[in-house]
């Protein structure tokens, strides 16, 4: 009896799930859209990126030498600072992710036939000359007009060691690592804002407890200042994994508000640690689980909120999604310490899922980094020798590029379901702002691998007549740009909406992500 019922239950729960789709898909979803003078601004610090000593990020990515037949500038690849400088990239995180907490700065610094190796542990064991340091990223930072956030060393550094980086890189005065920094060719000091307190103290860096690593934080915190006191180094505890909320807790209980600026959080869109799947030869079983694993994001962003708002009610300090992204199995042939893969229409929804779920939260998510940034996990660009190509989660970036230190234009609905084997996602993920020359901007995304989808909003609630849009899609979503068809997959203008009396009415295809634009 009780397993006829449990039959029963779940055919009613399969109906109900059923009907609603189709009858939120024949009808068309409604956005209710709203401007709200209180409305955050969306920080474009949310659209960061990250660059780690791992695989051909650094070393045959960014960085080719400038000895090399690739255009270049001083040894950085003119091609990818020319593509990133056209995403607006707001800031670089760097050295790490887990090399972080085995770096030493200063072995990267100095002359290069002065300068030590030592063996990269985390990353297929290569040999790491650090020809690449902190000049070198520094310059490159200021080559793409973005804001460096470096991760210091707490895992097998020194509080000392650490102290020194922050008065080398930002002190102007007399000292001895201004005096280092001079010596070494660089006069005037960078100004570093953004520092990492360590990186994933719960595992490759150190295997801390909170309680542990939150004492280790207040020592380190007191010693790194600006050198100047004006108050403008942001201090970004090492946060945590997924939905380890103790993490936070423990953090935003045990350190006090005035030495911290950040709280950082990971989470990455695995289906399965030991069996990830390919990036491009999977299935829809497991595009179905990986996009489960993205929108688990908007339950992990609003649950650590919730909990820093019991500590700090005023929102003062930010939470850092400083690696976020998808995370497969390498590609065949390459070394299995390097974490490369290709880049499908199924990151580039995954990537516009993840931003408009960052837009959303725009009051406490201020900050955020995409891992990787060239040649690494979702990067935006893969090179092979002189080639480059940009991938359809750079073409997502670029698309939404338009949202940055826009103000956020709240918004509601209730979205149709993407059903796949007896389970359900929301099919649809929105978000909204408006820029300061007062264009309106739409982001939408739909999940669903199969169905189109279609929205209405009201447009004199946005306040606007001549509407463009521009869409990403193709034909399959393992679809990918490669070395031989760079260009596959590029966005292009999108006519497929209508206006009905002042409603805008908006044909979303299958796995695709639309930017609606009104004046």
């Amino acid at each position: 009896m009780l397993k006829f019922k449990s039959i029963i239950s779940r055919f009613l729960a399969i109906f109900f799930v059923t009907t609603l789709s189709v009858y939120s898909q024949a009808d068309g979803t409604v956005i209710t859209i709203k401007s709200d003078d209180n409305a955050p601004v969306i920080n474009k610090h949310i659209y960061g990126h990250f660059a780690e000593h791992l695989g051909r990020c650094i070393y045959d990515g960014f960085f080719v030498g400038d000895n090399s037949e690739i255009p270049n500038t001083n040894g950085v690849r003119n091609d990818i600072v020319e593509a990133l400088k056209k995403l607006q990239i707001p800031n670089l995180r760097w050295p790490g992710g887990c090399f972080a907490d085995t770096y030493h700065w200063k072995d990267g610094i100095g002359p290069l036939d002065q300068r030590p190796t030592i063996v990269n542990t985390w990353w297929g064991g290569v040999t790491e000359d650090n020809s690449f340091g902190t000049h070198d990223f520094l310059n490159m930072c200021e080559l793409l007009g973005a804001e460096p956030y470096l991760s210091g060393n707490i895992g097998s550094g020194t509080v000392q060691e650490f102290a020194d980086w922050v008065q080398y890189t930002n002190f102007a005065g007399k000292s001895p690592m201004s005096d280092l920094r001079k010596e070494n060719g660089r006069e005037k000091p960078w100004k570093v804002k953004y520092w990492g307190m360590g990186n994933e103290a719960w595992g490759c860096g150190g295997n801390m407890t909170a309680e542990y690593y939150a004492n280790e934080y207040r020592k380190y915190a007191t010693f790194v200042t600006d050198w100047e006191n004006t108050g403008s180094v942001a201090r970004i505890a090492s946060g945590a994994s997924s939905d380890d909320y103790h993490w936070t807790e423990t953090l935003m209980k045990n350190v006090p508000a005035k030495m911290l600026e950040g709280v950082a959080l990971h989470h990455y869109s695995v289906i399965d640690w030991n069996n990830k799947g390919e990036s491009v030869d999977f299935t829809e079983d497991q595009y179905f689980g990986t996009m489960s694993e993205a929108l688990k994001m908007e339950e992990l962003v609003t649950k650590h909120s919730a909990i820093m708002d019991k500590y700090d009610p005023a929102k003062k300090i930010d939470l850092v999604v400083d690696e976020w992204g998808g995370w497969y199995d390498v590609e065949k042939g390459s070394n299995p310490g390097f974490l490369y893969q290709q880049n499908t229409m199924r990151d580039a929804v995954l990537a516009g899922a993840t931003l408009n779920i960052f837009n959303n939260h725009a009051d406490r998510v201020r900050m955020a980094n995409l891992a990787q940034c060239v040649n690494v996990l979702q990067a935006v660009i893969l090179t092979k020798e002189a080639k480059m190509i940009l991938t359809p989660t750079y073409h997502v970036m670029e698309m939404y590029k338009v949202h940055q230190d826009a103000k956020l234009i709240p918004i509601k609905f209730v979205s149709p379901l993407y059903i796949y084997n007896n389970k359900s996602l929301p099919a649809l993920n929105v978000s909204a702002s408006k820029d300061s020359k007062g264009l309106v901007h739409v982001s939408m995304v739909n999940v669903d691998s199969k169905k189109e989808n279609k929205v209405e909003i009201d447009l004199n609630e946005l306040g606007v007549k001549n509407i463009t849009a521009k869409v990403l899609t193709s034909k399959t979503l393992q679809d990918h740009n490669s070395f031989d068809n760079p260009t596959k997959i590029q966005p292009a203008d999108y006519k497929g909406f209508e206006v009905k009396k002042g409603k805008l009415i908006v044909t979303i295809p299958p796995f695709s992500v639309i930017v609606v634009e009104g004046k």
